[in-house]
């Protein structure tokens, strides 16, 4: 297999919003990989490590969503232009069906993308931060620091937001917090996030929400069509795990697969158990089901 480098797999899509930059590598069936948000995040830095597990069986496209630096930007909240760039990047690929794969925000928004579009997901698997907090509190601790830190980006504070995100708290190096750093505050990068954490969005945003009076997507994920497995960290400070029992309970065929002595980043922490438990759950055999 050809060397999984940042230049050799990187790619260009133009559409008439703007070029959507990502990465590629394998072949076979198209297997979509979201990456989440937060300080520094980009699609390649969330999946780089899996991409030789995965290569092997599918045709890899890891999007890198507009409004964190590497897309070009658009105009609008990241989660609602999120969607729009999935539906923007199949369309140009000419990809009607495809596996997805997101993290955190990226579980949002192809959850959300296989509510509106039911055709065009096979499969579906989410790395926390879907469903809603039952038992702890709202949001949880990862969310608040990384509200703080958007208010006021310090390295101190991107520091404490990158130690709620893993449960092995050597993972946060120097180099990890200055590769972060440079993206996080790059000032269009920072205004994208404002859009979404900083604390007079965050609140406006959940007014707009409950005045709309239109049901959150976690009240329709009895709709969900296509087999789902939620995969979780027991110790994620960010969507704490008691999130996950909604969505267990509710997707119509759901499975659960939590990871022990692990954090938010699951395909990172965990990563061997985690792409094993993906592959498996992705390559299993259920013709029927799926070619309905």
């Amino acid at each position: 297999m050809t060397e999984l480098s940042h230049d050799s797999t990187r790619r260009e899509l133009a559409t008439g919003q703007g070029v959507l930059r990502y990465h590629e590598a394998g072949e076979g069936p198209p297997l979509l990989m979201l990456h989440g948000s937060g300080p520094g995040v980009t699609g390649w830095r969330n999946y780089r490590d899996n991409l030789a597990a995965f290569a092997p069986h599918f045709r890899c496209l890891v999007l890198e969503f507009p409004g964190f630096g590497v897309s070009d930007p658009a105009d609008g909240h990241p989660l609602a232009t999120a969607g729009d760039a999935v539906v923007r990047f199949l369309d140009g690929l000419g990809l009607q069906r495809v596996d997805v794969i997101g993290n955190s925000m990226g579980g949002i928004v192809g959850t959300r993308f296989a509510l509106d579009h039911p055709d065009r997901v096979r499969r579906l698997v989410t790395i926390g931060g879907i469903g809603r907090n039952l038992y702890s509190p709202g949001p949880g601790e990862g969310i608040r620091l990384l509200t703080e830190f958007t208010d006021n980006p310090t390295r101190d504070g991107l520091v404490r937001w990158l130690r709620s995100m893993v449960y092995d708290q050597n993972l946060v190096t120097d180099e990890l917090v200055e590769e972060r750093w440079a993206q996080a505050t790059d000032p269009d990068t920072l205004a994208s996030a404002r859009l979404m954490y900083g604390s007079k969005a965050f609140a406006a945003r959940a007014a707009a929400a409950a005045a709309s009076g239109e049901p959150p997507y976690w009240a329709l994920l009895h709709r969900l069509r296509p087999k789902t497995l939620l995969t979780w960290g027991r110790d994620d400070r960010v969507s704490p795990v008691d999130m996950s029992i909604l969505p267990m309970r509710t997707i119509p065929d759901g499975e659960l697969h939590v990871f022990p002595d692990c954090g938010h980043w699951v395909m990172i922490e965990q990563k061997a158990a985690w792409e094993s438990a993906v592959l498996a759950f992705l390559t299993r055999e259920d013709a029927t089901k799926d070619a309905a």
